[in-house]
């Protein structure tokens, strides 16, 4: 089966509807998937749910469908960054799920590994666990949180074979490997695409089982979210 796509928008023609669920690697704008979600942009699809650390800024990323008012809900664990995305979410525009960091990451690792819930001490005794479930384990209070899927997870890596083997970039690992599993159906884009036996066993992150789709992009712009520089001594 050829799981090779000459751009993003041939990637995810098909696969988009209204009101669907999807999930984008990344954690700030590093690691994200640029090329497809211009595509998602483009596409028009609306009313979305988007599970993704964060929405990128108002210009770049996943912002860029918060400009478009594509997105109807944000599960994520950080939105400070995006302008576009407080206006929205104050004036009731954007529906929004907060979550801790490490809860949303293991929720869905949960998601792709078939496992509906598990427990966290995490958000004990705060707003976090209001109408959640909660239960005493070994006279500690924990919370149950409910594993993460979606209709599409979008995720971008260094390296791919024709396959959909993965190899991340050091910290573009992030929240990429653990989406590529918890999406019925996932579209990654690489930088380098190679050819089936050329990635060392050893070194790949995420194995073509877990990828559908698979496109080469070209030209990434990298941006950095907050640049911090300090005077030269």
């Amino acid at each position: 089966m050829n799981k090779v796509y000459p751009n993003a928008a041939a990637a995810l023609d098909g696969l988009l509807f209204d009101g669907m669920t999807i999930m984008s690697g990344g954690f700030g704008l590093c690691g994200i998937p640029e090329h497809l979600i211009v595509a998602l942009r483009d596409s028009g699809v609306k009313d979305i749910t988007v599970i993704s650390n964060n929405c990128g800024v108002d210009d770049f990323g996943m912002g860029l469908l918060l400009q478009t008012r594509q997105i109807k809900k944000m599960i994520s664990s950080y939105v400070g960054e995006n302008e576009e995305f407080e206006r929205q979410y104050l004036s009731k525009e954007l529906e929004l799920e907060f979550n801790p960091q490490g809860t949303l990451a293991e929720r869905i690792r949960a998601g792709g590994a078939g496992i509906p819930a598990f427990y966290t001490k995490t958000g004990y005794g705060t707003l976090v666990a209001e109408g959640k479930e909660t239960r005493q384990f070994n006279g500690e209070w924990y919370v149950m949180e409910t594993g993460l899927i979606a209709d599409l997870a979008v995720v971008k890596a260094l390296k791919g074979d024709r396959d959909g083997n993965l190899i991340f970039n050091k910290t573009a690992r992030n929240f990429n490997p653990m989406m590529a599993t918890a999406g019925k159906v996932t579209v990654a884009e690489v930088e380098e695409l190679v050819e089936v036996g050329e990635l060392d066993p050893n070194q790949i992150h995420t194995p073509s089982i877990f990828v559908d789709r698979i496109i080469q992009g070209t030209a990434y712009e990298k941006r950095i979210e907050r640049r911090t520089t300090r005077p030269m001594a």
